[in-house]
């Protein structure tokens, strides 16, 4: 009997002490959402211009990734336009790093050289890191150079952060970790005012088109992207 007893304990402890086998179900799709990204290949994408990829944009353990050290080639583009839409995404930047999220861009690039000429951005940046973390509206979740987003939401430098675009019928709105750090209407005054006071103003079809491609900005700064999914409006 006390043989007995001995084995069920021993049994019983060892079921106690035993880790459970982690759930490796992939999350359901949130319903609405389409990928953008299927986490092993670059298909859908296309560097700016179409220029040949190379190495310098790559999938990197399931994440899209620019690497610093690689000959760059340009911003990496969606294949397909849009236009109202909520979009999200995951994002990683490396210490001192810089990037960003780009939006409604045209891509003639007879006209336009840069993506930025005419798609605005929100900001991917170490603040703490980078000297542009020291410039209002130039911080990590602002509308890069024309609207100062609300404070504390990004995470520290090497973590992931999940950022959320909505662009629907006049209306802009940013969040980042959960928090809305900004929002503002598109295509009035105001916004034409803001564009008139800032960096932008030298190119006069920047942010005139609420309907194009989205865009990962190569700022010579290791960065990583993933999870990046879209709803149209």
């Amino acid at each position: 009997m006390r043989s007995f007893l001995t084995v069920t304990v021993s049994a019983l402890a060892l079921m106690a002490f035993t880790p459970k086998k982690e759930n490796t179900t992939k999350p359901k799709q949130e319903k609405g959402f389409t990928s953008l990204f299927d986490g092993k290949t670059l298909k859908g994408w296309h560097v700016y211009g179409h220029k040949p990829l190379n190495d310098s944009w790559s999938v990197q353990d399931g994440a899209i990734f620019f690497d610093k050290s690689k000959q760059a080639i340009g911003d990496l583009l969606t294949d397909r336009q849009y236009e109202n839409f909520h979009l999200k995404y995951d994002w990683k930047i490396s210490p001192n790093g810089n990037s960003g999220l780009i939006f409604w861009i045209q891509e003639d690039t007879v006209k336009y050289k840069q993506t930025y000429h005419t798609g605005p951005e929100m900001q991917v940046l170490d603040n703490d890191g980078h000297k542009d973390g020291k410039i209002p509206k130039h911080r990590a979740g602002n509308l890069y150079d024309l609207i100062q987003g609300k404070e504390g939401a990004v995470k520290p430098v090497g973590e992931w952060n999940t950022a959320e675009i909505i662009s629907n019928k006049g209306k802009l709105e940013f969040i980042l970790n959960g928090v809305s750090v900004l929002s503002t209407n598109y295509g009035d005054d105001n916004w034409k005012q803001m564009v008139a006071g800032s960096k932008f103003k030298q190119w006069p079809d920047f942010g005139t088109v609420f309907k194009g491609y989205i865009g990962l900005q190569n700022h010579d700064c290791d960065v990583w992207y993933k999870n990046i999914v879209i709803k149209k409006l």
